[in-house]
Order: structure tokens, then sequence, then C-alpha cells
């Protein structure tokens, strides 16, 4: 994880809003998560939710997308959590940089200093989704699928 130091989340604004709206994952990859911009129009969907999102910034630039389900009451199928991590894109540029892993560290210590006991998030189980990614990160599946077939999983926070 060198480099992945520098990682900050950052609100988007006037003067990131374009870049963060550029950012893109890789080739293959969109089947496993929204567009920024589609994100954000969920996050305007679905203020119950109350999603939290921000950009990824690395080396001053932005380098990604995390939005969360900020302490929701749950409401399933629509809303799952109460803590969710809703959205992470990180940019094809700045993959394998270790960005990823760094910003669920923030966002896990995030939430559990508001009290939480679990983050959840889901996945797309198809072939080269973020399934191991997760795992590598300490989430477990919870047994449950959501409503599009996303698997669920538990990061349990000591």
């Amino acid at each position: 994880m060198l480099g992945a130091v520098g990682v900050t989340l950052e609100e988007i604004g006037d003067g990131n809003r374009a870049a963060v709206l550029a950012l893109r994952v890789a080739p293959g990859q969109e089947q496993f998560v929204s567009s920024v911009r589609e994100s954000l129009a969920e996050a305007a969907q679905y203020p119950q939710a109350r999603p939290w999102y921000r950009a990824v910034v690395a080396d001053g630039r932005p380098a990604g997308f995390v939005m969360v389900s900020w302490d929701a009451e749950p409401d399933p199928p629509e809303i799952i959590g109460p803590w969710f991590l809703w959205k992470l894109l990180i940019d094809e540029r700045y993959q394998g940089r270790g960005y990823g892993a760094e910003v669920v560290r923030q966002i896990a210590e995030l939430v559990r200093a508001e009290g939480a006991a679990e983050l959840l998030t889901s996945y797309v189980p198809l072939p080269g989704g973020p399934a191991g990614f997760y795992e590598r990160l300490g989430f477990a599946p919870t047994g449950d699928v959501d409503e599009n077939g996303e698997v669920i999983m538990r990061l349990t926070l000591p």
C-alpha cells in the first residue's frame, strides 16, 4: 500500500466537481459500479438512505469516489444499513495502488467513531468483480442477497 498514505476524502464542490464526474473505472468494470453521475443521481433519489459521499483525492487530484449510507434506517430492499458502503469507484488510472483499501479503512474508522458495530457492502457476483478485494479487507458474506442479486457482505468493526 505504498503511496496510499496520501489519500484523503474531500467534499465535492465547484472546484472539483468536473474532475470527479470525469472519473472512470477500467473497461469491463462498469457492470460492477455506477458512474459518479449515476451515483449522485441515486443519492438524490434516496435521501432517506442518508447518502454521504466524498471525492477520493490522491496527490492533490481526484482519484475516486465513495458513497456511504450514513446511519440510515434500514428499509430493504432499497436501504440496507444502517452503515452501508454504497459506492466505491477508483479511476482506472489510479487502480492497483492501494487507494481503494485505504478508502475502506478510512470509512471503517469514520463509522466506528460514530458508534457503528459493522459496515455492510454488496457486490455483483460475476467474474472479475470485487469479491476478493472485499474479502481481503475482512468482509464476509452475510448469506443475504439484495433484490438485484448482489451479495451482501459485512465487516465487523472491533
